[in-house]
């Protein structure tokens, strides 16, 4: 049964999360909410994992869901479920296409989808920086900003905005400076 809701799950987020990995945020906090396969803050340390590692954001984010869920075969499913709308949908377009290429509604539908899909990506980004700079939880004493957060944010800002690399520097470096940063501000 578990397989079969994980394919539902992710086939859904699917189905409806245009844009991208980032569109996959929204219907991955609810989806946290309602199922309790993982928490706001685990969905937070996925993002970072998936971002970082080679792939598609939606598709390893899935797969971690799936196998922390369910094993291996979780893993497969939950991955499947994402992709299969997307394979279905290209086909269909594919086929439409041809016969209406120059159609004039389906240019507006298309572009009617870009606003969408923006404002998915940017509802996104706005939670992952609201999660990582501001606390949710109750604190005593330590404010309402998450100070090593935005410290952290800060020096990333100045190495990646500020600082020009110049041929001795590698972008290890900026790497490596951000980890040191995070590993400080963590302890």
């Amino acid at each position: 049964m578990i397989y079969l809701q994980l394919f539902y799950e992710f086939f859904k987020t699917g189905l409806f999360a245009v844009g991208g990995g980032l569109a996959t945020l929204p219907f991955l906090n609810d989806m946290a909410d309602r199922t309790g396969w993982f928490t706001r803050a685990q969905l937070a340390d996925m993002l970072a994992v998936s971002e970082s590692t080679p792939g598609p954001i939606g598709v390893n984010m899935a797969t971690y869901v799936g196998f922390t869920t369910a094993g291996i075969p979780g893993a497969v499913i939950a991955t499947l479920g994402l992709i299969t709308p997307s394979v279905i949908i290209i086909l269909i377009v594919a086929a439409f296409l041809r016969a209406f290429r120059d159609s004039k509604y389906v240019g507006s539908a298309f572009y009617g989808l870009r606003p969408a899909s923006t404002a998915m990506v940017a509802a996104a980004g706005i939670g992952v920086a609201l999660l990582t700079l501001v606390h949710t939880e109750k604190t005593f004493g330590l404010g309402f900003f998450n100070w090593p957060g935005v410290a952290l944010a800060a020096v990333i800002l100045v190495l990646t905005r500020w600082v020009k690399p110049t041929k001795s520097q590698h972008p290890i470096v900026f790497i490596a400076a951000s980890a040191v940063v995070g590993v400080i501000f963590r302890f």
